[in-house]
């Protein structure tokens, strides 16, 4: 038996007035999906327990089968390890976002106008940060390169008790009362007031300028966290498995798994990703030995969190047309199941996480375990069979019996 997740980051939504009502999900074209949720066991699942953020980070351990409450130290430890940064057990690990802030001489009184930078590139991000460590490195402090706008930096010897807030919560918001608080704040928002200066006259942000695109206009630090320790998923559940996305924190989840990381040639986190790409490396995963790949597609999120309606329907059809049709064709050579599902809402409404349980479907070729027939992939659906799983960390051993 070959086991597939695909997670489509941040589908599930809340009704949207311009679509009528409906959700994304509802409004999507999307038959495979909803061939799945009409041939297997669909229900929702609470992914992010009680009292925990509803982050990606935390929703995708409970996904990969590891419970949060004792698992999770942060979001950037997984993102550090996926980057290939060694931590020891005292260091703390940041997300460093590469934002666009208002032009407002006052560092307190600016708005984050771009959580991403206009989806930076990577290349130019490089730049950027490589004169940020060169410039704010230090004895307690390095700075790291990772994917677009997301870095890290790696606070040596650091100590807990700073609160921060993450720059997707705030887009179009005054940034006064989010700025790092607690015991040493004071020490990272100096960190982000001098990366301004650094980064405003940077030879990239000066052409992103010119050419009409949001400049990288200082960092913002969120995320932090220790070394985290997962028990080994082949332990855990007898099985080999790969990991597939564009995105540091999911592979970081599974390398501390010790699950093998995939990268697939353009692979973005955005609408724009390589969805036949990340199908075809499944398959091929499979093929060479893994008995289990999860898959993870960050752009319905990325949709979600710019408030973008007609892209987020796109993303959801894409992944539909795009990567579940070659992979349901490939997967037709052996016994499967797989379970499709969301990790959170990111509601258009809101442009961030939300709480909420999340529709899952789990289909098996070998035969139906159908909890009630519906018609389509979608919340209102899924909450209409009364499935419920408390717990999202046991969902897996749903999938897998």
């Amino acid at each position: 038996m070959k086991y597939v997740v695909l997670l489509g980051d941040g589908m599930a939504d809340c009704p949207v007035s311009a679509l009528g009502g409906k959700t994304p999900l509802e409004a999507a074209n999307k038959p495979n999906m909803d061939f799945l949720a009409r041939n297997g066991d669909i229900g929702l699942v609470k992914t992010i327990p009680d009292g925990m953020p509803p982050g990606s980070d935390v929703a995708n351990l409970s996904v990969f089968g590891y419970e949060p409450g004792v698992y999770y130290t942060g979001r950037s430890p997984f993102e550090a390890a996926s980057m290939g940064i060694s931590m020891t057990d005292t260091d703390i690990a940041l997300r460093c976002n590469l934002v666009t802030l208002s032009p407002e001489n006052l560092y307190e009184e600016k708005t984050m106008v771009d959580y991403s930078s206009g989806e930076i590139t990577t290349k130019e991000a490089h730049a950027l940060i490589k004169t940020i460590a060169a410039e704010l490195n230090s004895e307690s402090f390095s700075f790291y390169s990772g994917i677009s706008y997301r870095h890290c930096l790696i606070w040596k010897n650091g100590e807990e008790g700073v609160s921060f807030t993450p720059p997707h919560d705030i887009s179009g918001k005054k940034i006064t009362s989010f700025l790092p608080k607690g015991e040493n704040s004071e020490i990272f928002i100096s960190l982000m007031k001098k990366s301004e200066k650094i980064l405003k006259n940077h030879p990239v942000n000066l052409l992103r300028e010119k050419n009409g695109l949001n400049p990288a206009s200082s960092i913002w630090l969120w995320g932090q966290g220790k070394k985290p320790k997962l028990d080994q998923f082949s332990k855990k559940y007898n099985l080999t498995g790969s990991v597939i996305s564009a995105v540091d924190l999911i592979h970081g989840i599974g390398i501390l798994a010790g699950l093998k990381p995939v990268h697939v040639e353009g692979a973005t986190g955005n609408i724009h990703t390589n969805y036949i790409g990340k199908a075809k490396a499944a398959l091929n995963e499979l093929e060479n030995g893994s008995d289990f790949v999860y898959i993870h597609v960050e752009a319905p999120d990325e949709c979600g969190h710019q408030g973008l309606v007609k892209e987020k329907i796109q993303s959801i059809e894409k992944i539909d047309s795009e990567l579940l049709t070659p992979l349901l064709e490939g997967l037709a050579k052996w016994n499967y199941s797989i379970l499709l599902l969301p990790d959170h809402p990111t509601p258009i409404s809101t442009r961030t996480h939300s709480r909420e349980p999340v529709p899952f479907a789990i289909y098996r070729s070998t035969g139906s375990i159908s909890s009630g027939k519906t018609p389509r992939f979608t919340e209102k659906d899924a909450a209409s069979t009364g499935v419920f799983i408390e717990r999202g960390h046991t969902l897996i051993d749903r999938l897998l019996v």
